[in-house]
């Protein structure tokens, strides 16, 4: 019985990356941060919170699963949240969440962020008013709690 579900735990497992894409490599491991063309100009945290789109977010970051992969000050399979909008452009948040596999591949920041944690970010196929108000929502939590997150995080 504890042979089967450990097999089911490492089964499991592996399913989670693979489904997210798996793999790994593309990273940068000189310590070096990279730079982006989409990480150029004011940070998303710049610009105003729309309380009622921050709402929308914070159902969608449930619903999408981006929960599954993010938090607000924990690590669970992908990079903490926290303070991302302090470091990020909302250009470069919003191609993330639209075409993460291309960031990857294009991205300097992405393509370290993969090296670092291993898991692609799957395409949720988002529409642009859902990343509207993903970023909204993610804003609203780094107003609530502002960046300590180490230049590592995405």
């Amino acid at each position: 019985m504890k042979r089967n579900l450990l097999w089911s735990l490492v089964l499991l497992g592996a399913m989670s990356l693979a489904g997210c894409g798996g793999g790994g490599g593309g990273g940068t491991s000189s310590g070096t941060t990279p730079s982006s063309p989409l990480d150029v100009g004011p940070r998303a945290a710049d610009s105003p919170v729309n309380a009622e789109l921050a709402a929308k977010g914070e159902a969608l970051f449930k619903s999408k699963t981006c929960s599954t992969c993010h938090a607000f000050g924990a690590r669970i399979t992908g990079p903490d949240l926290v303070g991302v909008t302090h470091r990020r452009t909302e250009a470069w948040m919003r191609k993330q969440m639209l075409q993460p596999e291309v960031m990857t591949k294009e991205d300097p920041i992405a393509r370290q962020l993969l090296g670092q944690y291993a898991v692609q970010m799957p395409n949720l196929m988002l529409k642009n008013e859902e990343v509207d108000a993903l970023i909204h929502y993610i804003k609203q939590k780094d107003q609530a709690k502002p960046a300590t997150q180490s230049a590592a995080a995405p």
